[in-house]
């Protein structure tokens, strides 16, 4: 690696009082290894992925994204189809993909990993969907896609909250949820690439899981999922039951893998979800990817392969 672009948020997670300085010594580290590496601060998704776009021109070997889940997507939407490197510095709230690849939670360590990393080739999923102005959309994802509750979740959310409580606002919002919202069903028809077979169903909840360590007390949250797939898991809540729900978190909190009832892990190549015939205009279905609230069904879920390099630390079991 002899050039890079390394990019941060400046508002994720809860250390912003030592961004700058994390920021420094990961850079510092990088550039006493000889690496050449240009710094940006990025203050909105369209900047992250626009300056994502003008390292690929600008020939740089890899792009570094410092900040939490909700940032690397921002990268990701510049680096699908290049052949640039993708690097994490986890300084945000979950860094999911960062605990995923086992990666070190500190600016420093995460560095000097980078420097000796693997470049993986893997594949991303895609979704199409609404956005909240009604025009079509579409986002590349590594961590996770979720559809029904959990997305309501990310829009009702308060910012200043979770940037004082970290993920105990997550916790915090999801028990409100799952005593207060009401679980409104959507239909999803599933197919290979070739859909020469397809499976249609009602759900009141999707996820679309590409990590197999979330880290935090879920962990694993669907069995199965990994980045080395080129299809989605995808667990379908074919229940209303809040405690069928609970029994789900609960399993995965304790790591078993009993059967729920009215809860289905399955793979497929696509997904396509659509409200209900008869579904209320007034209340939205939410889609969220990696964290960031899109917007609202129709969507369509697929895979792309051979997407993206990223950088594999060596302690990340193959």
């Amino acid at each position: 690696m002899r050039k890079a672009a390394l990019l941060y948020n400046t508002l994720s997670g809860r250390r912003r009082g030592r961004r700058l300085a994390d920021v420094e010594i990961a850079v510092g580290i990088l550039r006493n290894a000889g690496v050449e590496v240009s710094v940006t601060a990025t203050r909105s998704a369209a900047d992250a992925t626009e300056q994502t776009r003008q390292a690929v021109a600008e020939g740089c070997e890899a792009v570094f994204a410092c900040g939490g889940d909700g940032t690397v997507h921002d990268v990701l939407q510049g680096l699908v189809g290049s052949s640039l490197a993708l690097g994490v510095i986890p300084l945000g709230t979950g860094n999911a993909l960062a605990h995923d690849l086992r990666l070190p939670l500190s600016a420093a360590a995460a560095a000097r990993a980078a420097l000796t990393a693997t470049p993986r080739r893997i594949a991303v999923g895609q979704v199409r969907y609404q956005d909240f102005s009604g025009k079509l959309g579409s986002k590349y994802f590594t961590v996770a896609l979720g559809i029904g509750v959990d997305a309501h979740l990310f829009y009702k959310l308060n910012p200043l909250l979770k940037l004082r409580l970290g993920m105990g606002a997550y916790y915090a919002q999801a028990t409100r949820l799952w005593l207060t919202h009401k679980m409104d069903y959507f239909t999803v028809e599933l197919s290979e690439k070739d859909r020469r077979q397809t499976h249609k169903t009602e759900v009141s909840q999707l996820l679309a899981v590409r990590i197999r360590d979330f880290g935090g007390p879920l962990h694993e949250l669907a069995p199965g999922a990994s980045l080395d797939r080129d299809n989605l898991r995808l667990v379908l809540f074919r229940t209303s039951s809040r405690l069928a729900y609970l029994r789900y978190i609960m399993q995965r909190f304790f790591r078993m893998n009993r059967n729920v009832k009215g809860i289905e892990l399955v793979d497929s190549s696509e997904a396509i979800c659509r409200p209900l015939a008869n579904h209320r205009e007034s209340t939205r279905i939410l889609v969220q990817a990696d964290g960031e609230l899109l917007g609202t069904l129709p969507a369509e879920i697929s895979m792309v392969p051979d997407a993206v390099t990223l950088l594999v630390p060596e302690s990340h079991a193959t």
